[in-house]
């Protein structure tokens, strides 16, 4: 026993010497930057390593750097037997300026433990915040974020500097549209993509960041994912915040489609370019984590004019849940996500505040999403009101309707209208009974909005007005009606991303309550990449409808197929479905592009050749 005890009494000893050795060991801590300089200041999110260098030669030790208050180490490496130093891998220090209460930390210090046992020595490191980098929605600009820029704006408020893609800051603007001339075409998200990529490099360039967090709102969360997925090359994001972004698209964007405006922006934000297309193949976000807020203020059917509910007006909290991604939800309409304080202090500060440790790095998931619900619509009614004049469009209602929205789309945004129901009266809209909206922000992309409960069957005559605000030119408008409940119209194509020249089947089913229902009629209505609009018969077969076609060039197509029918009490039944395909090139026109392009490179270097060899003739001429 007495044995045992002295055993025991040597061994304490021994730890206690080996506690005082560890604790006694010298060591310089340095923090080297992504080029292995060393380093006492850096940005937020930039890449670094830590190197620790003791006093003398050891006999192997684990090192572990660490930041005060936060748990785990932040860089680790080992240092050999017989050796002094070792280098931690490069990670990227995401959250240095934040405490896990929000506040700053605008210096760190930076220490080591050796073997488990704190190590002497430490640095003091200099660290500024990461630059904001906000990218706006359709047929929008900068301004959408004045609320959050300048020194009276909400990044101020946390110290942050926040550049709004087209600020003029740094160079780059995007084209998602134009509020004075709608008509010219837009952007895609590709060159959009693009454009915000050479943004973002003009921002670390101006702040020294080589990570940004990315604010967006609305199409810009479409913009940002693909520039993640196919632009970046760097991983030069920290986390996307995003407000409202239609991640199974909005059924809204069709009515300016309709009339051929801000395309092909209004098509890349259709639900079925976005499920069919988009979210196929933009799936890839190389670690940086989405976090995303709803807009919920529309629960009543009769108040959303084209989505189901519960919605922002535009966006519905399903679409923007159609990806996976952590949502909350909140009872605001579109055009406030982007200017409210209360998104603002309850969503976008406490992500940008995120401390050290607390950034996830998600898998990629699988392609696809969760599609939209499938909402029953007529087709969409087109035409012109000049000055003084007035126009009529009947919308069929049919039986069983338990809901009628009607949507408007008015490029000049003047027109007003009057309704006479299936009963022949004019009926008073109400904005509580009928959800009566009308909407100034183009971003929208409805004008005006109303709706009825348990609508009579029959026609319904919309008579549109000129007023005075009117321009002299007149008014384009865009008209549908959205029916919960009667007949269902399911569309679909076989094909979405097909070759050019390759044949894409649309078909089309019409039922009422499971029954098939005979159709009278169905057409395709074919938007070309070019603009073309195309009308094609569809084979009709009782209640269905078939049509196959060949697109001719690249680029986004757009189909809206329609059908008439009769229901069993005799009343039309008119509904619609809008469908979007995007045809690829060839192979053969892949290589015979690069062949034009090599062919381009070629006559170059021959005129310069010819131009060099005429310059030393010259020369060589007696003056």
């Amino acid at each position: 026993m007495k044995r045992l005890l002295v055993i025991l009494l040597i061994a304490v000893s021994l730890l206690k010497q080996t506690d005082a050795r560890a604790q006694s060991v010298s060591a310089r801590v340095s923090l080297l930057d992504k080029n292995n300089r060393p380093i006492t200041a850096l940005v937020d999110g930039n890449q670094v390593s830590l190197k620790i260098e003791l006093d003398a030669p050891v006999d192997g030790m684990q090192v572990d750097f660490l930041l005060p208050g936060v748990d785990a180490p932040v860089g680790v490496c080992s240092i050999p037997k017989g050796d002094r130093t070792c280098q931690s891998d490069p990670f990227p220090a995401l959250g240095w300026y934040w405490n896990p209460d929000g506040s700053p930390q605008p210096q760190r210090t930076v220490a080591a433990r050796g073997n488990g046992q704190p190590l002497d020595g430490s640095l003091t490191v200099t660290v500024a915040p990461r630059p904001v980098v906000m990218v706006h929605g359709f047929n929008a600009d900068y301004t959408t974020w004045l609320a959050y820029l300048g020194a009276q704006g909400y990044l101020a408020s946390m110290g942050l500097h926040g550049y709004a893609v087209g600020d003029g800051q740094v160079p780059g603007v995007l084209d998602t549209g134009s509020l004075t001339d709608p008509a010219r075409r837009t952007n895609t998200i590709a060159q959009n993509a693009a454009i915000l990529g050479e943004y973002i490099d003009n921002v670390q360039k101006a702040t020294g960041a080589e990570k940004v967090d990315l604010l967006v709102h609305s199409m810009g969360g479409m913009i940002s994912r693909y520039y993640l997925d196919r632009v970046m090359t760097d991983v030069d994001a920290a986390q996307l915040v995003i407000l409202g972004t239609p991640m199974a698209g909005s059924s809204c964007a069709s009515l300016p489609a309709a009339l051929g405006l801000m395309l092909p922006a209004t098509l890349e934000i259709e639900p079925s370019y976005m499920v069919g297309v988009f979210n196929q193949q933009i799936v890839h976000r190389h670690g940086v984590p989405f976090h995303a807020i709803a807009g919920k203020k529309l629960l009543d059917a009769v108040q959303s004019p084209c989505t189901p509910v519960p919605s922002d007006l535009v966006v519905t909290v399903d679409s923007v849940r159609a990806i996976p991604m952590p949502v909350q939800e909140i009872t605001l309409l579109h055009t406030e996500l982007n200017t409210s304080p209360e998104v603002f202090e309850s969503f976008v500060k406490p992500l940008l505040q995120t401390p050290p440790g607390k950034f996830e790095s998600p898998a990629d998931p699988p392609p696809g999403s969760t599609p939209p619900v499938s909402q029953q619509y007529t087709k969409i009614y087109t035409g012109h009101v000049n000055p003084g004049e007035t126009q009529d469009v009947v919308i069929n209602i049919d039986p069983n309707v338990t809901v009628a929205n009607f949507a408007l789309y008015d490029t000049s945004r003047s027109l007003d209208l009057t309704v006479v129901g299936a009963s022949g009266n004019a009926i008073q809209l109400d904005a509580q009974k009928n959800g009566m909206i009308r909407v100034d922000d183009p971003s929208t992309m409805i004008y005006l909005g109303y709706g009825f409960n348990n609508p009579k069957p029959g026609r319904w005559i919309i008579t549109l007005h000129t007023t005075s605000a009117t321009p002299l030119q007149g008014a384009d408008f865009a008209i549908n009606a959205q029916f919960n409940g009667g007949a269902q119209l399911q569309a679909r194509l076989d094909v979405t991303t097909p070759k050019v020249n390759q044949s894409v089947t649309i078909s089309a089913l019409l039922t009422a309550d499971g029954v098939p229902v005979p159709l009278d009629g169905a057409q395709a209505a074919v938007r070309h990449p070019d603009g073309r609009v195309e009308t094609l018969a569809m084979q009709v077969s009782n209640n269905s409808a078939i049509l196959s076609l060949k697109p001719d060039e690249t680029g986004i197509h757009s189909v809206e197929v329609s059908v008439t029918a009769r229901a069993q009490d005799g009343s039309i039944i008119d509904r619609a479905v809008h469908l979007t395909f995007e045809a690829e090139p060839t192979e053969s026109i892949i290589t015979i592009n690069r062949m034009i392009g090599l062919g381009g490179l070629l006559v170059l270097a021959i005129l310069v050749v010819m131009l060099a060899r005429r310059r030393r003739r010259k020369k060589s001429v007696p003056g």
